[in-house]
């Protein structure tokens, strides 16, 4: 069996390519790296409940290429805009946390 050598920890490939923790370009992809999340937990959510993306928008008063854009992280969201989805679209609940 052959081996790969360059195999490296998850945690050594983000600081070769975006800084290490604390510089301004990692703290840039982490900030990116959690709109990408909350757009696919929104995609994930509105399959499950077998809703389309128009569907998803009527519910909360907005269009289906703002869904989209939210989903394919090309947009950022408003929190009062995330909530309104959560909650009207989904039928879930918003939890926010702050750490330091």
């Amino acid at each position: 069996m052959k081996t790969n050598n360059n195999i490296q920890p998850f945690a050594s490939h983000l600081d070769a390519n975006y800084g290490k923790v604390g510089s301004a370009s990692r703290e840039k992809f982490e900030a990116e790296f959690q709109a990408f999340k909350i757009g696919v937990l929104i995609q994930e959510a509105r399959k499950k409940q077998q809703l389309t993306q128009e569907d998803l928008a009527l519910k909360v008063g907005t269009t289906k290429n703002y869904i989209s854009r939210i989903e394919n992280n090309a947009s950022d969201i408003r929190l009062s805009t995330l909530m309104r989805i959560v909650q009207d679209g989904l039928g879930g609940q918003l939890k926010l946390s702050v750490e330091w």
